[in-house]
């Protein structure tokens, strides 16, 4: 039987979990033998929380009434025993709802008000404000309690017509995709802007992020839930009823949301269930299903193996009852194995090759230290094997040597002090182009510029004049970093020729990533600044809401760029520090050994043993430390291990780390 994309996600956070250990045991190594300097030991804290923090955001999208929430009960909240999201005829889910697990947190339910969204404030601004939200806590203990507790996220309010309006509910132009009315002509709305469920079920404390998003109308109204929260989800699922197939507002969901080509997609059609027809035989119901698959698949331009017809009601009952063959016959399996066998491969990929480069860095540095040590100390074990049956003056006038050799050395200081002033200038020149001020610069130019355009026309012309001053920028920030990469590559040639160094240059950082991530936010964003949304663009609070939303994107992507040239240049001088202090350490161990010979020929002698020794230590070190990166490479490769569903009429929704409410239930 295949595994459940539950009992992959549990192995794929055992192999995360395996290669920390791995990776922090060479860290602890490096740093016990002082083979480990600031830049690098920064380097590895990065790895290991990148390892620790990982997270896995699929988002399920869908109109109301597809069976979205049933569907996420069934794969991943079955253990519980019972339905945890409310999953009832209707509209159900009405605004965002994101879960997840940070243990820094206690169990709660969090949920941002409609009203916020007047003050012109992103998520991300509000949720470092606690007072902005209502909090609900939560008894991971009781499922009944906790279901109770998140049907908050279904509560609605009727508002007047002028109040949705302004809160982005009511649209004149689009009569049809307005929420109802009551009889007092007023307007029902979502009582919460979005909802973060802080909640300890093993799947989500190993890095998985539910994203839970409501129907069209809410969608368009929450303009950060486009441009924000489904770009960053690295796979989308999106809902429809096996029964009415892809109406005209799910169409619409998937050509404006959901278009873009680097968003892993599943197409759902649930329901299945509701096409079983007594009076037919059961061949007739399965052709009808596969024709509304292929259906499906051509009109969303889809590849038909990326669509799941499944039955999410029968799937959670079958998994409640522990009935294989039930949860077989609801086809959910289907889209799990797919889940698992594309999604999840992807992660470890990209965590793999990340952890792998910094490593591989790890040890080229510590390996470049241990090889110019036990240069130098070659070079001292000759100095004395030569003084054996020498007499005194010889030892003076090697102390005398040294005493000069030293001097000459430290003529380097004034070299790399210049180095340096000239290092500072360029890095300070290459991160101002990237500053938080030049950006919010930037984006109040274009915010100005779509302010003084007729009716806000100019709105979609004036964001992509910014995008291409911001990848002028990142480009004048990469030739920079270039820059940089030749005027250290020709001093390091001249100091390791002139003074002895053994300085060799790291590839200078890429910026293309940020680039890429440019690239993503202006076709995120750039779909909702035409035409359709001039009148919506004309109000001031939503152009600042946008301007806020983008400037935050925006500085992730630029600070992040900054921060990686930042470690690349302390990385640069951390290397010349550390063979700065090697080099006048044996200067000084070279000048004592000579003294100690002058006072007693037997030091000679012991010396001599004493580097002989110290060089076998550092032979098993390179090879200790070559070990070590052998294990990282061999448990970063190793096929990750997942527990096989147990046989019918046991339980099969839990791998062995999914035992939280099992002993209740028992």
């Amino acid at each position: 039987m295949q595994p459940s994309f539950a009992s992959s996600l549990d192995a794929l956070s055992g192999w995360r979990s395996a290669l920390d250990r791995h990776v922090s045991e060479l860290a602890r190594y490096l740093a016990e033998h002082e083979l480990l300097d600031d830049a690098a030991a920064q380097s590895v804290d990065g790895v290991r929380q990148r390892l620790a923090a990982d997270k896995l955001v699929v988002a399920f999208v869908a109109e109301f009434s597809r069976g979205k929430s049933e569907l996420i009960n069934a794969i991943f909240f079955a253990d519980t025993g019972r339905r945890i999201l409310p999953a009832t005829p209707g509209r159900t889910t009405m605004c965002t709802v994101e879960l997840m697990w940070d243990a820094a947190e206690l169990p709660e339910l969090a949920l941002l008000p409609i009203g916020s969204r007047l003050e012109g404030l992103s998520l991300a601004e509000l949720g470092q404000r606690p007072e902005a939200w209502l909090r609900v806590p939560l008894d991971p203990s009781s499922p009944d309690r906790l279901a109770e507790a998140l049907m908050q996220v279904m509560r609605a309010e009727f508002v007047p017509q002028e109040q949705a309006r302004a809160l982005g509910f009511w649209n004149d132009e689009e009569p049809d995709d307005n929420p109802p009315v009551d009889a007092q002509g007023r307007v029902e709305i979502p009582a919460w802007r979005h909802a973060r469920i802080n909640y300890p079920h093993p799947l989500l404390k190993r890095g998985l992020v539910i994203l839970d998003t409501p129907g069209l109308n809410a969608i368009g109204a929450e303009p950060e839930l486009t441009l924000s929260l489904l770009p960053t989800a690295h796979a989308a699922v999106f809902i429809l009823g096996a029964d009415t197939g892809v109406t005209k507002s799910d169409l619409t969901i998937w050509r404006d949301h959901l278009g873009s080509q680097t968003l892993a997609r599943y197409v759902v059609l649930n329901k299945i269930d509701t096409l079983r027809d007594p009076l037919l035989p059961a061949d007739e119901v399965t052709a009808q299903i596969d024709r509304q698959r292929q259906a499906t698949a051509a009109t969303l331009e889809i590849a038909p193996e990326r669509v799941f017809p499944l039955s999410a009601r029968e799937a959670l009952a079958a998994r409640i009852e522990g009935n294989t063959t039930q949860l077989n016959a609801s086809r959910l399996p289907a889209l799990e194995t797919a889940l698992s066998g594309q999604l999840l491969p992807q992660r470890r990929e990209m965590l793999q090759q990340v952890v792998l480069e910094a490593v591989g860095a790890l040890e080229n540095q510590a390996s470049r230290r241990l090889g110019d040590r036990r240069r130098q100390m070659a070079e001292q074990m000759l100095e004395l094997r030569g003084l054996r049956g020498k007499s005194g003056s010889k030892v003076k006038l090697m102390i005398q040597r040294v005493d000069q050799e030293t001097q000459e050395f430290e003529r380097c200081t004034a070299r790399l002090s210049a180095l340096r002033a000239v290092h500072a200038r360029m890095l300070r020149e290459t991160l101002l182009v990237l500053s938080s001020d030049r950006l919010r610069d930037e984006v109040a130019e274009m915010q100005k510029q779509i302010s003084e355009s007729f009716f806000k026309l100019g709105a979609k012309k004036a964001f992509i004049a910014l995008c291409e001053r911001l990848r002028a920028m990142l480009a004048q920030a990469s030739e920079r970093c270039n820059e940089i990469h030749e005027m250290l590559g020709a001093t390091y040639k001249q100091l390791n020729s002139e003074f002895g160094f053994a300085l060799v240059q790291t590839k200078a950082p890429s910026l293309e990533r940020y680039a890429r991530d440019l690239d993503l936010i202006a076709r995120n964003y750039s779909q909702y600044l035409g035409l359709s949304q001039a009148l919506r663009l004309s109000e001031p609070r939503f152009l600042e809401q946008f301007r806020r939303m983008l400037l935050s994107k925006l500085r992730v992507a630029f600070e992040n760029a900054s921060g990686e040239i930042e470690l690349w240049n302390k990385s640069a001088s951390a290397q010349i520090d550390s063979q700065l202090r090697e080099r006048r350490r044996g200067f000084k161990r070279r000048r004592e050994a000579l003294e100690r010979i002058q006072v007693a020929a037997t030091d000679l002698e012991q010396r001599i043993a004493e580097l002989e020794g110290q060089d076998e230590r550092d032979q098993q070190m390179l090879a200790r430390l070559q070990a070590l990166v052998a294990a990282v490479h061999e448990r970063a490769h190793a096929p990750v291990p997942v527990e096989e569903p147990v046989a019918e009429g046991a339980a099969t929704r839990e791998p062995p780390a999914l035992t939280l409410v099992a002993s209740r239930r028992a």
